[in-house]
C-alpha cells in the first residue's frame, strides 16, 4: 500500500506510516470485507451512485487500489460478460491505470470503471456456462479428442488419421462448418445460453439461427445491435 500511496515517486518513511495507519484508522478487517461486499453488490445491482460511494469510502480508508481494480476486472466477466463486451476492456484499463498513473489520479479511472460497470446491462451467463463445462469435465465422460480435430502438423500425423475430415471454417459460407468439436457423448450438452440483455441479445439471436438452420446466415445490420448501455 505504501507504494500505491507514493505513486511514481520513491517510497518514503511517510508513505509507510500512512499505509500502516490509514486503514486501521478508518476500519478493521471485518469492515474491509463488508465494504468490499457492498461495493460489488452495488455495481452488480446497477446502482452507480452506491458504487461510487463505497469506492470513495474504501479509498478514504486507504484500501489498496490494486485490490479494488482486481475486483472490478472479475466483476466485468462474472456479472456482465457478453451483455457488454466492453466491460472487461474498461475494467482492465482501470487496473492498468492504477499501475501506470497511481493514486490519487487513478481514482478517476476507477470511478469511470465503476460507473460503466454499474450502468451496463447484466448477465451471469458466462459464469453459468463455465460452471456447466467444468461439471462435465469433472463428472462426465472424458472422451478423447475427435480425430479430425487432432494436431496434423507433424510428419506422421496423417498416417494415423489425425486431422482427417477436418473442415476449415474460413472456406465455408459464413466461416462456419457443421462438425463435431467435442468428444463423443458431450456434443449435445449446452453450456452457454445467452440472455436477452444488451449485446448478448444479438449473440442469442445468432446462435439460435445457427443451431436451427445448421449454417450461419447474415448477421443483423449494426443498427439492430442494442447499445451496451441499454
Amino acid at each position: 500500500m505504501a507504494a500505491t500511496l507514493a505513486g511514481s515517486a520513491p517510497v518514503t518513511l511517510d508513505d509507510v506510516e500512512r499505509a500502516r495507519h490509514s486503514r486501521l484508522h478508518h476500519y478493521g478487517e471485518d469492515d474491509h470485507y463488508d465494504q468490499v461486499s457492498a461495493f460489488i453488490k452495488s455495481i452488480r445491482g446497477s446502482d452507480p451512485d452506491a458504487g461510487l460511494y463505497w469506492l470513495a469510502r474504501m479509498l478514504e480508508a486507504g484500501e489498496d487500489a490494486r485490490f479494488i481494480a482486481r475486483r472490478l476486472v472479475i466483476l466485468a466477466s462474472e456479472d456482465i460478460g457478453e451483455a457488454d463486451p466492453l466491460a472487461l476492456v474498461v475494467a482492465d484499463a482501470a487496473a492498468r491505470a492504477v499501475e501506470f498513473v497511481g493514486l490519487p489520479e487513478a481514482q478517476l479511472n476507477l470511478a469511470q470503471a465503476v460507473v460503466h460497470l454499474a450502468s451496463a446491462p447484466k448477465s451471469n451467463r458466462v459464469t453459468v456456462a463455465l460452471g456447466r463445462a467444468q461439471r462435465d469435465v469433472r463428472e462426465g465422460p472424458r472422451g478423447t479428442v475427435p480425430a479430425h480435430l487432432r494436431d496434423a502438423h507433424y510428419r506422421s500425423a496423417g498416417s494415423i488419421g489425425h486431422g482427417e475430415g477436418y473442415v476449415y471454417p474460413h472456406d465455408q459460407p459464413g466461416a462456419w462448418a457443421d462438425q463435431q468439436y467435442r468428444p463423443d457423448g458431450l456434443q449435445d450438452h449446452r453450456y452457454y445460453e445467452p440472455s436477452d440483455r444488451g449485446h448478448e441479445a444479438v449473440v442469442a439471436e445468432r446462435l439460435a439461427r445457427w443451431r436451427a438452420d445448421g449454417r450461419p446466415g447474415d448477421d443483423p445490420e449494426p443498427a439492430d445491435d442494442p447499445s451496451p448501455a441499454e
